[in-house]
């Protein structure tokens, strides 16, 4: 697993084999990121990264030059990776927090410019997951939420609703709260 594009360009995540996670494949992220390009400043932004695994989405943000990430995960084994691959690339804007996901978004206290969602696609709460993003008021008033889901799951009918894109297996539906000025 690589980084595709910016300052840690190349730079491999090699986790460990028993990591209990789905990575975001590398051509999925590109895509992305690809779609992410055409409609975020990357250095204006600050980016949560929920159900983070091995932190490959929060180290693109990272790598694009987000001003802040934060990489959310309830697996201490995930946490201490990301951790620990921060600090042998030298990143020094990303917060790494051992938490679970459902329970923080009844608590945040600070919103960001992209929230990312990667969940088990087997998590039984994945369809609540954008009302919960909205209503914890995580998000700026000009921000994006991205979910990434199995194609079992279709998010058109929400109120937030933007755009989906499916590559293979992996689909990814956008939120927004002003939609007309996406």
């Amino acid at each position: 697993m690589r980084i595709i594009a910016g300052t840690l360009r190349g730079r491999k995540l090699n986790p460990p084999e028993n990591l209990p996670v789905r990575p975001t494949t590398d051509m999925a992220r590109e895509s992305l990121f690809n779609i992410l390009n055409n409609y975020v400043d990357y250095e204006e932004c600050t980016a949560l990264d929920l159900f983070a695994g091995t932190g490959a989405v929060a180290f693109e943000f990272v790598s694009r030059g987000v001003r802040e990430v934060t990489a959310i995960d309830i697996n201490a084994q995930c946490t201490d990776f990301i951790k620990q691959s921060a600090q042998k690339m030298g990143v020094g804007n990303m917060r790494v927090v051992r938490a679970d996901v459902f329970d923080l978004l009844k608590r945040v206290n600070r919103k960001f410019d992209i929230v990312f969602a990667d969940p088990p696609y087997s998590h039984e709460g994945l369809a609540l997951l954008p009302d919960m993003v909205f209503q914890s008021g995580a998000l700026t008033d000009d921000g994006i939420f991205v979910l990434e889901h199995p194609r079992e799951h279709s998010f058109e009918e929400h109120a937030h609703f933007w755009q989906h894109r499916a590559y293979g297996k992996v689909n990814f539906t956008f939120f927004a709260n002003q939609l007309d000025e996406q």
